[in-house]
């Protein structure tokens, strides 16, 4: 048996690690956190210090005897990750293994052979301050959805599944939200852009306009009538250098930004990309919120410029970390290996390395350097002067690797200009006057959330991913895309000294990958803005990482921190779960039925927002009909409203049957021949058309068709199936996997049998209690495991 046990998360970190350390050690995986508070009890004795109960998690019961039968006889090296949750999952190993306080441990922020030296020969032993640090943030995270979840049932009752709230979720929630009344709340404003086209001789052309755009369509008329018969002059030509310069290396928000507007990608995907290229030993450490780069990886980096793109490409810069709590010590998101171009074979994977090692080479690469033209141009009829510029690449630099993307979609690039000379006369091709309007302040996507919560010192690297997912599946926002609208705009043309108008037709408000607040997600908000106003509190978030910090410096003892908060907070639940509720967070009256004269209300219930004509008091029962998907209770118009009842709407036939569309519980749908088949999100029930409902319901069809690949005689609730993740067997209740290189359509009967054999059953999940309002003073974990909280250390190892 080896004599050294080096225990970290993941198998894939484990597997790469085992091949530099050679026979004498051992790697094996804890398969990530080991212990936790209790999934059905609060976990936390608020009586007697705030101290932690934890247990050991089912499913890593068997992990946790296999690591204690190697620890017996090996020296045990806790190689978690670098930061604070690696920290206290190598705490917790500590515990459940019953290890000394001296057991060693060592950190990497690379997976190299290197890097793996160098820490096994300077280990330390656990941070208690790290521990602590991480410990205060998961025990203030269960205090406050522990105690508010509860509130949140009781006063408000939306939808089937049960309101939580958390303290960074709610914070994101209500940036959303407060940019959602932002937009509802703007004013639109026209004005007129003047563009001109000159006409240059030999197929070139020169594009210009006015620096200033007119506030009335009179104003912009009687400017394009003083350009007829109009002479146009280059007046003056100015060049100046200028120059650009790369932005730093990858942090982890930066990372998740970049790869949402250059890859699409998700954040949560981005880090499970990113996990994966770091296990394989491609990249550094992807948590971080450090720009800099060691001297190992600069000198790395200079080597690779200067092979490949010669002396004048390098310049050596050190970036200054913008984060007050970020740690020096640490580095950005860089390869482990510059001269390593492909990182991994799949795909999404060598997407992101391919962005991690350009934005981290560009980083140490020379400004490009550039010459800008401005050139104004005169009109004899009037002292306004039209600007055309345009830009010159001298030398390239880092853009001959990389060029930071923009959050503004519609950013315009500047070419060059043509050969211009000073008092030359230019022949105009057209001149126009446009009517543009003004644009609402822009709804976040993942990547501008995460960079507008890093700006507000909210929520840290690793918080990022997990909160957006967080909310996102709770209901609370909506991540979709959303087709624009139509509106008029009126266009002045002046061509061949005649000047024409017209009306011209543009789609304005369309929406990609957007995060949208729900009805629940409004409403949710509200009240925690009204009873709950630290909660959702900007700065006072903030301050909560500040004091975070502050543990993990050794500053500050965490019980301390966690006492100040939960008295307070513990009051508050206190109060509101003896205050009304609001009745205006979930009914809104928004008039009268002009046939019946009874009220109109908007409400939520069980499938979420809908709107209701009368009470339940009156004789009558009161009609409901669903809120489409986009419409807000808060913002739904009468006249919207009202259309609602048109529903179930006949709209035609196919095959002698009726086609009536309506809305359910899971969205809008068709009902034909007594089958239902539900709309895609782009469709308008309001406005769908015969055509495409025979168009969807062929789809489904052909779908349908090509879903059986093969039943049998033998056993009828037996399958073949081509699902949506590929072919599996349908073995009664079960579904079994098809072994990887086995035909589907070849499995005989006697196949399919012995597969379900070998496949082992999953015991039925046992349904969640709902967990008790009140503290834990003692749990049946208590029984299992009481791990007293660390204590805070005097000095530092």
């Amino acid at each position: 048996m080896s004599k050294n046990l080096v225990i970290v998360e993941s198998p894939a970190k484990a597997k790469t690690i085992e091949k530099y350390l050679g026979s004498d050690f051992t790697v094996m995986s804890s398969y990530g956190h080991v212990r936790d508070l209790p999934e059905h009890d609060m976990g936390v004795d608020t009586e007697n210090g705030y101290t932690p109960v934890y247990e050991v998690s089912a499913d890593k019961v068997k992990v946790i005897n296999e690591l204690k039968k190697l620890a017996k006889d090996s020296e045990v090296w806790l190689a978690t990750d670098d930061d604070r949750e690696g920290e206290a999952i190598s705490w917790h190993l500590k515990e459940a293994l019953g290890l000394p306080d001296s057991t060693k441990r060592i950190v990497f922020r690379e997976i190299t052979k290197t890097a793996l030296q160098n820490a096994i020969g300077k280990p330390r032993t656990i941070d208690i301050d790290l521990v602590n640090a991480q410990q205060a943030r998961r025990i203030l995270d269960r205090l406050v959805g522990y105690e508010l979840s509860p509130i949140l049932w009781k006063k408000i009752r939306i939808g089937k599944s049960s309101l939580s709230a958390g303290r960074v979720q709610s914070v994101a929630v209500r940036v959303i939200v407060d940019r959602e009344r932002e937009i509802e709340a703007f004013q639109t404003k026209s004005s007129y852009k003047i563009t001109a086209r000159f006409d240059l001789g030999a197929g070139k052309v020169l594009n210009a306009e006015l620096p200033k755009n007119f506030e009335t369509e009179e104003l912009a008329l009687q400017f394009v009538e003083k350009c007829v018969g109009a002479d146009f002059h280059i007046k003056n030509l100015e060049t100046k250098p200028a120059k650009k310069t790369p932005a730093a290396p990858f942090t982890t928000s930066t990372l998740q930004q970049e790869a949402s507007r250059k890859l699409s990608f998700s954040v949560s995907q981005t880090m499970t990309v990113a996990q994966k290229l770091y296990e394989a030993g491609k990249i550094s450490y992807m948590r971080t919120d450090s720009t800099n780069l060691s001297e190992e990886a600069l000198q790395k980096a200079k080597t690779q410029i200067e092979t490949e793109y010669g002396t004048d490409f390098y310049f050596r810069r050190i970036f200054k970390t913008k984060s007050e709590s970020a740690q020096e010590a640490h580095e950005a998101i860089r390869p482990t290996d510059f001269s390593t171009l492909v990182g991994s074979k799949d795909r999404n994977e060598q997407r992101l390395y391919e962005l991690i090692w350009k934005r981290a080479i560009a980083s140490q690469m020379a400004d490009a350097r550039l010459e800008r033209t401005t050139a104004t141009i005169s009109i004899s009829k009037t002292k306004e002067e039209l600007i055309a510029q345009g830009e010159v690449i001298k030398f390239e630099g880092f853009l001959k690797v990389y060029l930071e993307s923009s959050d503004e979609e519609d950013e315009e690039q500047k070419g060059m200009l043509p050969p211009l000379n000073i008092d030359q006369k230019l022949n105009l091709d057209h001149l126009k006057a446009i009517e543009r309007f003004t644009r609402n302040p822009p709804r976040y996507t993942e990547a501008s959330l995460v960079k507008k919560l890093e700006e507000m010192g909210i929520g840290r690297p690793s918080t990022y991913a997990p909160t957006i997912s967080t909310i996102i599946r709770r209901e609370y926002v909506v991540k979709e895309d959303r087709t624009g609208q139509e509106r008029k705009f009126k266009e002045i043309t002046l061509k061949d000294d005649t000047i024409r108008q017209q009306v011209n037709t543009e789609v304005f408000g369309t929406e990609k990958s957007k995060l949208f607040p729900t009805s629940a997600g409004m409403i949710v908000n509200d009240f925690l803005v009204n009873h709950f106003q630290d909660i959702v509190d900007f700065s006072f978030t903030a301050n909560v990482e500040k004091d975070f910090d502050n543990i993990a410096e050794g500053k500050v003892r965490w019980q301390d921190m966690i006492d100040g908060f939960y008295q307070n907070f513990h009051k508050r639940v206190s109060d509101a779960a003896g205050e009304k509720i609001d009745k205006s967070l979930t009914t809104r009256e928004i008039g009268e039925d002009p046939e019946t004269g009874k009220k109109v209300s908007v409400r939520v219930g069980k499938y979420g927002p809908y709107v209701q004509i009368g009470d339940v008091e009156d004789e009558e029962k009161p009609r409901f009909a669903s809120l489409l998907k986009g419409q807000l209770m808060e913002t739904i118009t009468f006249h919207d409203a009202m259309e609602l009842f048109k529903l179930p709407r006949e709209v035609g036939f196919y095959e002698d049957k009726s086609l009536v569309v309506n809305i359910g519980k899971y969205g809008p749908y068709v009902k034909h021949d007594d089958k239902f088949y539900s709309l895609a999100p782009t469709d308008d029930p309001m406005a769908v058309t015969t055509e495409r409902l025979v168009e969807i319901i062929t789809a489904k069809r052909v779908l349908e068709s090509n879903r059986l690949i093969r039943e049998y005689d033998e056993n009828p609730n037996v399958k073949v199936i081509n699902g949506r993740y590929g072919p599996y067997i349908a073995f009664g209740k079960r579904n079994l996997k098809i072994p990887k290189g086995t035909e589907p359509a070849s499995l005989t009967y006697e196949d399919v049998v012995k597969i379900a054999e070998l496949t082992e059953e999953k015991a039925p999940a046992k349904a969640k209690a709902a967990p008790k309002a009140k503290a834990a003073t003692k749990t049946k974990a208590a029984a299992k495991t009481k791990a007293a909280a660390p204590k805070a250390k005097k000095t530092k190892e």
